[in-house]
Formats: structure tokens, C-alpha cells, sequence
């Protein structure tokens, strides 16, 4: 393959080998680009196997883009991860919490991560709407509770946190939740893997479908 190619071409070429190796899969229109970015971020098939995507997970997340609500993250690197030009298209603010001094001092103060009250935070501005958890699973378990004992409604949760310890556990915690609140719209996924880079991802997928929609 040429060295030379122009980076829309590589991934163009990207995909069309995604899909060659992939096959058949049962994924609808609206699912299927944020399975395909998941893979094509990571170079892991087992996504196309491992994805959970609510029936309008995908036209909440677009109606909340449109409506111009923000987007917290538990990473500053899934905030990087996003596209900043479409992100101002529709004036949607991005938000990370866990390093704000407020949020570690309360956290040290508390003896809880600072994942955990930087979901606080972010719950109490009703200007937030999507929520993209890509790391912490401390972060995931809370913004369940949020929504089980305090009323939070998320139009969206992109939920794919990593790791050994409370990541696979946090993810069917989330599903058990869905059950409670038949509404509640969530991308997710099942086990250990995932991470910022795959949620940023999934969020881009989601913001091409907002602006091809739109246009």
C-alpha cells in the first residue's frame, strides 16, 4: 500500500477492510458506524461481538448534540479524542472534572476517587446530557447511582470503561439499571476492554451521524 495516501483515503481503505474481514454482522445503519470506529481505533474485532447499543441510543445522542447539551467525560483524552470542529458546530461544550481543584480536594477530603465526584458535578449542571465514560468504572458505578437515587436522566451514557478490577462488573451494573429504566440510552459494551480512545470513538461516530442528518 502506498505510503502517500491522504489520511480520509486511509480511512476509507480502513473500513473496506473492516468489513471484508468482518462479513456479515446484524448491526442496523445507525449502530454499525460506531461498532466500525470501535474497531478501527482499537484493531479489535471482538467489538463487532461485544457491543451493547440501546435501540435509540444513537437518535438521543444526535438529539442531545442538537440541543446543544454538553458532553462530560471521565478523561481529558477522550475530550481530545473528539472532534472539536464538529463539537462547535452544534456549540456543545466538552467537560472533564476529575482534575478540577474543587473536585480532588473534596475527593482527599471524602476518602472516594475523584471519577466519583466529578460525576457529582457534572450531574448537578441539568446543561449536561451525555455522559462518555472511557476509564473509570468508579465513574460508571456512580452515575448509576445518581440515576437510581437521585433522579439523573442522561439522554446518552457512553459507558466503556478498562481494566481488571470493576470494569466488565460496572458495564452489567449498567445493563441491570436499563432494565429499572427502560429510557435510559446507553453504548456500552461486555468485559474488560474498552477505554478513552474507543469512546472518543464511539462519540465521533455518533457526531458524523448528527451532522450528516442535519445537513
Amino acid at each position: 500500500m502506498s505510503v502517500h495516501l491522504r489520511p480520509e483515503e486511509i480511512e476509507a481503505e480502513s473500513f473496506r477492510i473492516i468489513e471484508e474481514e468482518l462479513g456479515q454482522h446484524d448491526w442496523n445503519a445507525q449502530m454499525w458506524p460506531l461498532v466500525r470506529r470501535a474497531i478501527h481505533t482499537s484493531a479489535d474485532f471482538d467489538y463487532a461481538r461485544s457491543m451493547v447499543i440501546t435501540e435509540k441510543a444513537v437518535a438521543s445522542g444526535i438529539a442531545a448534540l442538537r440541543d446543544g447539551l454538553g458532553v462530560v467525560t471521565d478523561t481529558n483524552m477522550i475530550i481530545s479524542g473528539m472532534s472539536k470542529e464538529r463539537l462547535g458546530r452544534f456549540k456543545v461544550q466538552a467537560s472533564c472534572f476529575v482534575a478540577d481543584p474543587q473536585v480532588a480536594k473534596e475527593a482527599k477530603e471524602q476518602g472516594v476517587t475523584r471519577s466519583i465526584l466529578a460525576m457529582r458535578k457534572a450531574a448537578r449542571d441539568a446543561a449536561n446530557g451525555i455522559f462518555v465514560i472511557g476509564n473509570a468504572p468508579t465513574a460508571l458505578f456512580e452515575l448509576i447511582r445518581l440515576v437510581r437515587e437521585e433522579g439523573v436522566r442522561p439522554r446518552l451514557i457512553v459507558a466503556l470503561p478498562v481494566g481488571f478490577v470493576g470494569a466488565a462488573e460496572s458495564k452489567e451494573a449498567l445493563k441491570e439499571l436499563a432494565r429499572e429504566f427502560p429510557e435510559l440510552q446507553f453504548v456500552s459494551n461486555t468485559g474488560r476492554k474498552g477505554g478513552s480512545n474507543v469512546a472518543a470513538a464511539v462519540m465521533n461516530a455518533i457526531l458524523i451521524q448528527a451532522e450528516v442528518s442535519g445537513s
